[in-house]
């Protein structure tokens, strides 16, 4: 999502609902720009706008805007009336509060909570029935949707800290890293997006006019994380690009180039949901996908390419932002 694009996993997760009930997605598809045939393309992307207009196509069809996830229907215009609910709530902790509330009354399989612990905070999803596990999907979903209003709500990007998911790390594990963050655990017993509590004290900085072009624009307006088009990641990472990962210049002096201290390059980094270490971790990640999907260079030319002192190295990195090897990655693409 970092490049404004989405693995064709989400598309095909999406289309579920409408698949389980017998229905053609053929003509959702193409309204939303994507063509039926890149459903058989593993390695496929689609635009985030495309995506987008797939989800509000999706949720009309089945006048459920949580895409069939549960046993009961989220019906069109109620992701609206949850997100007006924490408007004039004062705090972000209040807003979320009322917003998992707002959910609890729609959900029937699930029940979503924020807890604190330590310092940290986390949106919390937990099945209602031990035998009937939350849908990968739904997390996926409910994940992305929370923390994308809450970003909206404080006008910044809140860092994810840590997620943990209960269930294996699923073949598109790579996308969490733009998704949440860089620091997954799978096989989880709970399933928990942590933050730093001191969020929740924030203010919320949106009222009913902003709301209107907010909830006009979504899911657009969350699928890309909240961002400043002039932030210093952003900066970074053009930096970063600009050079072979083998040449990348340390952190001292890439803050010498913005101009600012070390400290400072840090604490703006956190402030906008990273670090120095997660940019260089997700421009590799993007850098060994594509060269992965390029059957003319062998593993070793990709860890020469990608600035790794051996194969061994570059397949620990890999299996940490994945799940998965190279080599099996590779293996997955081109069937």
């Amino acid at each position: 999502m970092e490049k404004g694009s989405v693995s064709i996993h989400f598309v095909q997760a999406a289309l579920a609902g409408m698949q389980a009930r017998g229905l053609d997605t053929a003509p959702v598809m193409r309204k939303a720009g994507i063509a039926p045939a890149l459903l058989a393309q593993a390695s496929a992307r689609v635009p985030v706008g495309a995506y987008a207009a797939l989800l509000r196509g999706v949720a009309q069809v089945l006048d459920d805007e949580f895409f069939g996830l549960d046993s009961r229907r989220m019906k069109i215009g109620s992701f609206a009336l949850s997100c007006l609910l924490t408007l004039g709530t004062g705090g972000l902790g209040r807003a979320l509060t009322l917003l998992c509330r707002a959910y609890n009354t729609t959900f029937d399989d699930l029940r979503v909570a924020v807890r604190r612990e330590a310092g940290r905070a986390a949106l919390e999803i937990m099945p209602t029935r031990p035998d009937r596990p939350v849908p990968v999907f739904a997390v996926e979903t409910l994940f992305v949707y929370i923390h994308g209003v809450a970003c909206w709500l404080t006008r910044r990007r809140i860092a994810i800290l840590e997620a943990e998911l209960p269930y294996p790390a699923p073949g598109h594990a790579g996308e969490y890293q733009v998704l949440f963050s860089a620091n997954l655990r799978f096989d989880r017993p709970h399933c928990r997006l942590w933050f730093d509590a001191g969020m929740l004290d924030l203010p919320v900085a949106q009222d009913a006019r902003t709301a209107r072009s907010f909830l006009n624009q979504a899911p657009d307006s969350f699928l890309v994380k909240y961002r400043n088009p002039d932030g210093h990641g952003r900066r970074v990472a053009a930096m970063l690009r600009r050079r072979p990962p083998a040449e990348w210049p340390g952190l001292d002096r890439v803050a010498a180039t913005l101009r600012c201290s070390p400290a400072t390059l840090r604490r703006m980094l956190r402030q906008e949901g990273t670090s120095f270490q997660a940019i260089k971790d997700r421009l590799r990640l993007e850098m060994a996908q594509e060269a992965l999907a390029r059957p003319d260079l062998s593993i070793a030319d990709i860890t020469s390419l990608l600035g790794f002192a051996e194969p061994a190295a570059f397949n620990r990195a890999f299996r940490q932002w994945t799940g998965t090897t190279p080599a099996r990655h590779r293996r997955q693409i081109s069937t």
